[in-house]
Parts: C-alpha cells; structure tokens; sequence
C-alpha cells in the first residue's frame, strides 16, 4: 500500500497533465470545437512501475466511502481479473479545475478560437435589395465626383397632401409633374451633398421615398418630418436594413445605367432631369417595398412552419378557427398589396407615350431582379395558400365529426325511450343516413312519427 502511494506522488503531475488536457477535450468538444491533444510517451520509469505494481493478491471487501476527495482515489472493479488488469488511478476534481483554470491565464483567448454554432440559432440574412448578381458586378471607380441615390419603404402609405405643407412650411420647394404623374410628390432643396447636381425628393404615395444628392443631415431631418405623416409606419430597424443606395453621376452622352451606377446627361433641362430621376426613382421604390413584402412573408412562414412536421408526425395541430382565418387573411392582404394593389406586375401608364423613360424604368427594374423576384414570392404564397387551405379543411372536417357524434349521442339516449326492435333498427337506420349523407336542413317545421 506505501508501494501505490509512492507511485501516486511520483506520477501525480505527469497525470495532472494530462487530466487537464482531458478536460479542456471534453470542454471544447461540448462547445462545438475539436482540441488536438498531443499524445506523451510514458516514462520507461513509470511504465516498470506500473508494471510491478500489478500483482496477484486478495482484495478485502470494504464498503464504499466518500470521506476522503482530497487525495488520489482508486477505482477497483468487481472481479479479481478486472481488478488486476483495469485498475485506473483517477485523480480529484480540483487538480483538473486547477489546471484548466492555469491554461486559461496562460491563453484567455483559447475558448474563442473556433468559431461555435450555437444550435436554434439561424445565420442572419442579408438585406433582399442587396443581391449577390448585383454585388459582383464590376463598377466604376468611385470618385469625388459621385453622388449618392438612396431609397427607403418607411409606412404602408403616406398622406401627401399634408406632407407637402409641412415640408413647404419647413423651406422646402414643391416641382411641378405632368399631371399623369399621380400619387407621388417632388420636393427639392438647396441642402445638396455635392455641387455639381441639385438635391432632390421624390416620395410615392405608397410609402416609399429616394433621397438624390441630399445631405445626410437634411435626410435625417425630412425623415423626422415624415414619421408625423406615416400611415402604419414600418420598423425603423427594418426601414434601415432594407434600402437601396446607388452611386450616380452626371456626363455626356443619353442617360443610361451602366455597371451599377446612373449616368444622367447633362445635356438635360431641369424638366427633364427630373423626370429622368423620378423614372429612376420609380423602379428603385418598387424594390423596397418588395423587400418589405418579403420579409413579411419569410415572417409568416415561419409561424407556419411547424404545422408540416407536426402533421407528418401525427401530432395535433394546436390551431383554433380563429388563428387559421387570420393567418389566411394576413396571407391574402400580402398577396392583395403584392399583386393588385402595387406596380408589380404591369409598366405603370406614366410610361406607355414615353418611350425614352420607359427604357430607363424597365432597364432598372432588370437591374434589381423584381420580375424574378416577384416570381419567387408568388410561388411562396401559393404554396402558403395551399397550407391554409389544408388546415381550413381539417378544422371543418372537425367540426363536422364532432356535430356526427353529439347527434349519435342524443340517437342513442332517445333509443331508452322506445322498447320496439322495429323502432330501434329505424333509429339506427335514420342515424347511418344522416352521418353518410349531407342531408339538407328543412325550411319548414317537419314532425317525425316512429
């Protein structure tokens, strides 16, 4: 017994080590990270004592005890030949918390080192006005010379008439349009970012507006201005994270989009620059609000996603009537400002007597991907649809089980009221009819003889 003891404080700290490096392992790997641990030789010295150290000899039998933590502790196993063969020295706790706690002064960064997945959590997304096509695009050099083009989707609408007051009464200018051009406000400002183009406003009645060449500080003002005419407004998280910004610039030539960047003319009047920008503007409040309306749907597909699987799994759906027909409403008012109420789908009229803006506003709807886009949420929304119907069906078929058995119910307890056999077969046979077939309700009071 001295003989082990001797052993144990010889070999205490090469088993200290790697105790601890056992311990980080195990540490690491519950964190999602893998540790290599480099695996040490023992001693010839040690190995010769362990090896002396196993002898045949009788082992009392002595109760389990858990007085003494402090020192090494000696795990025997129930046979004699387990006993002689897997005897393993375990060390205490503390010495393993020790040395974890010593590698950790040593490398305070060692935990953070491999990157963790943290399970329930989904990798954020980026914003939808963001593509990856777009983002590879090669672009021109930007310079001091480029100005900036950038649109937001703040409300479900804007109340316009009052919006233009307010802005008129804050020193704002209100531009004339070409009277087909309803629902959409332009207002300018001498508060430009660069001289070499005029700032510009242009707010659509849909809730969206681009902001050209203003200053970050006047935007951030309008914008203060436009929450008091907000009809529903959107998070301003959400109004952030989705927006469109384009670089524009002023050279010769037509004006074009080319590399991701507008080219206006400068041979242009004023009138016509800023039907130029408004044809611009157009099909850039197109995608905000499109990346809205995605986002509103990746968010309804999301409360809906646990119904397949817990149909799949034979489990009961936990959704009353009320919550499916106000999932389908929410799910047909998307549908309904996606494809009837908005732009989407058809070149607003403004453009069909002019050709040239036209051009511009289809070349950047192209650029943004908003028919492919579309495309892609009107598949997701009939497959949605598809859901919900599904889900309206079962709740009926529900409803219409539970009303078969209260009227089996009531069968079987007016049955104790009539003792003929004859009675009782055409109560049973009256019963089979009304479960099997839908009959219609009577108009009028009908008195049943049995």
């Amino acid at each position: 017994m001295v003989h082990h003891c001797q052993l144990l404080t010889v070999l205490q700290p090469t088993c200290t080590a790697v105790y601890g490096k056992m311990l980080l392992r195990t540490l690491w790997s519950r964190l999602g990270a893998q540790l290599h641990v480099e695996r040490k030789p023992v001693s010839s010295w040690a190995s010769a004592h362990l090896s002396q150290s196993i002898q045949t000899h009788q082992y009392e039998s002595k109760t389990r005890t858990y007085s003494n933590w402090s020192g090494p502790r000696i795990c025997h196993f129930n046979t004699l030949h387990q006993q002689q063969t897997h005897t393993r020295h375990v060390l205490p706790a503390l010495v393993g918390f020790k040395s974890l706690c010593s590698n950790l002064l040593r490398d305070p960064g060692m935990l953070t080192k491999y990157g963790t997945a943290v399970p329930g959590k989904r990798v954020p997304k980026g914003p939808r006005t963001k593509q990856p096509s777009r983002a590879n695009q090669p672009s021109l050099n930007v310079d001091e010379d480029m100005m900036q083009c950038i649109a937001f989707a703040t409300a479900d609408q804007y109340h316009l008439p009052t919006l233009c007051h307010d802005l008129v009464s804050h020193g704002f200018h209100e531009m004339d349009l070409p009277r087909d051009a309803s629902n959409v406000l332009v207002i300018s400002t001498d508060m430009a970012a660069k001289p070499d183009d005029d700032a510009l406003m242009v707010f659509f009645r849909e809730g969206s507006v681009v902001f050209w060449n203003v200053e970050e500080k006047t935007l951030k003002r309008v914008m203060r201005i436009l929450e008091h005419h907000e009809i529903q407004p959107y998070e301003v998280a959400l109004v952030h994270w989705e927006n469109e910004e384009i670089n524009y610039t002023v050279g010769e030539g037509n004006t074009k989009l080319e590399r991701g960047n507008f080219i206006l003319s400068d041979k242009m009047d004023q009138h016509e620059a800023v039907l130029e920008k408004f044809a611009f503007s157009n099909a850039l409040c197109l995608s905000v609000k499109l990346a809205i309306w995605e986002v509103f749907l990746d968010n309804f597909v999301e409360s809906i996603q646990t119904i397949p699987e817990t149909l799949k799994s034979g489990k009961r759906v936990k959704l009353s009537s009320a919550e499916v027909m106000k999932k389908i409403g929410e799910l047909f008012t998307l549908r309904h400002c996606i494809n009837l109420r908005s732009d989407l789908l058809l070149t607003p009229d403004f453009y069909w007597d002019r050709e040239n803006l036209e051009k511009l506003y289809d070349k950047t709807c192209q650029f943004l991907s908003i028919n492919r886009r579309v495309n892609v949420v009107n598949e997701k929304l009939e497959h949605c649809t598809q859901l919900t119907d599904l889900m309206r069906s079962h709740l009926s078929e529900k409803h219409s089980l539970r009303l078969e058995w209260m009227i089996i119910i009531l069968i079987a307890i007016e049955v104790r009221k009539y003792k003929s056999v004859f009675s009782l077969l055409l109560i049973v046979f009256t019963s089979i009819v009304v479960l099997l077939l839908p009959l219609p309700i009577p108009t009028s009071t009908t008195h049943y003889v049995f």
